[in-house]
C-alpha cells in the first residue's frame, strides 16, 4: 500500500512539472506580453581575461538582441511593442554539468534533468522572475580558438551558451545567444551535417534569383550561403534574419 502511495505521489509530481512546463511554453510563444530573459555570466575557463570581461558587462550589453528580436517580430507582423527584454543577471560561480559526449536520447534526457536541477540550485535571485534563463560561459579567445557547442532547451526554457570574452566578438556572441534563445521557444536547427544551411528553410532569402550568393543568414541556420558548398559566419545580427519556418515554430506565423 505504501509503495503504491509513493508511486502515485511521484506520478502526481511529474504530472505537475510537465503541466507547468507546458503552460510556460504556451505563455512564451503566445506573444501577448513581453518575455523576460535573464543572462547569467559564468567564467567558463577560469581565466583572468574572462573575469575582467564579465566585470565589464553592463545592463545594456545585450540590447542588440532585444532590438533584433523586436525588428524581426515587427517584420513578421507581431503586434507587441517590446517582444522581449534581455537583462543582465548576477554572475554564477558554479559551472553547469557538461553536455553528453555521446549522442543518444537517454544521455540527452539525463543531461537535461541534471541541467534543470543545477539551474534550480545555482541560479541567483533576480528582482523579476525570468521566463527564459540563459547561462553564458565566457572563454578567453587567446586560449580557446574553437568554442564548444551551445544548447537551448525548450523544456525548462534554459540555454547554455559558450561565448568569447572579447569585445571584438560581441556581434558573433549575440548571434549565438539569439540562436539558442529561439531554441528555448521551439525553433529547430536549419543546417545539415556539413553545417551548410538547408534550402529553403535555412535561407534568409530562399526565392532569390540567382540563389547564390545570399547576402544574409537565417538565424537558425547560422551561416550566409555563398554557394552549394560554401558559407560564411555572420559578423553580427545585422547580417541575420528570422525566416518563415523559424517564425512559425516560435508562434509568429502559421506554419508554412
Amino acid at each position: 500500500m505504501f509503495r503504491k502511495l509513493r508511486i502515485a505521489v511521484l506520478l502526481l509530481v511529474l504530472a505537475t512539472v510537465a503541466l507547468g512546463s507546458w503552460r510556460a511554453q504556451q505563455r512564451a510563444t503566445s506573444w501577448e506580453n513581453t518575455l523576460h530573459i535573464a543572462v547569467f555570466p559564468i567564467n567558463g575557463d577560469g581565466s583572468a581575461a574572462s573575469e575582467a570581461y564579465i566585470r565589464g558587462l553592463q545592463p545594456d550589453s545585450f540590447a542588440d538582441i532585444t532590438e533584433f528580436i523586436a525588428e524581426e517580430a515587427k517584420r513578421h507582423g507581431v503586434d507587441v511593442l517590446r517582444p522581449i527584454d534581455v537583462a543582465l543577471g548576477p554572475t554564477v560561480s558554479v559551472k553547469p554539468p557538461p553536455s553528453p559526449t555521446q549522442a543518444s536520447a537517454l544521455s540527452a534526457i539525463a543531461w537535461s534533468l541534471k541541467l534543470r536541477w543545477w539551474a534550480w540550485r545555482n541560479t541567483p535571485a533576480t528582482s523579476l522572475k525570468p521566463d527564459v534563463r540563459l547561462y553564458v560561459l565566457y572563454h578567453d579567445p587567446q586560449s580557446n580558438a574553437r568554442m564548444l557547442h551551445s544548447h537551448g532547451l525548450q523544456k525548462g526554457q534554459i540555454g547554455v551558451i559558450n561565448a568569447f570574452a572579447s569585445r571584438a566578438m560581441r556581434g558573433s556572441n549575440a548571434m549565438v545567444i539569439a540562436h539558442e534563445f529561439l531554441h528555448t521557444l521551439g525553433a529547430t536547427d536549419k543546417y545539415g551535417a556539413d553545417l551548410q544551411p538547408n534550402w529553403p528553410d535555412g535561407f534568409a532569402e530562399p526565392d532569390a534569383q540567382p540563389r547564390y550568393p545570399q547576402q544574409m543568414a537565417e538565424l537558425m541556420a547560422g551561416r550566409i550561403p555563398r554557394s552549394e558548398s560554401e558559407s560564411d559566419i555572420p559578423r553580427s545580427l545585422n547580417q541575420v534574419l528570422i525566416g518563415p519556418a523559424s517564425a512559425a515554430e516560435i508562434g509568429w506565423l502559421k506554419r508554412p
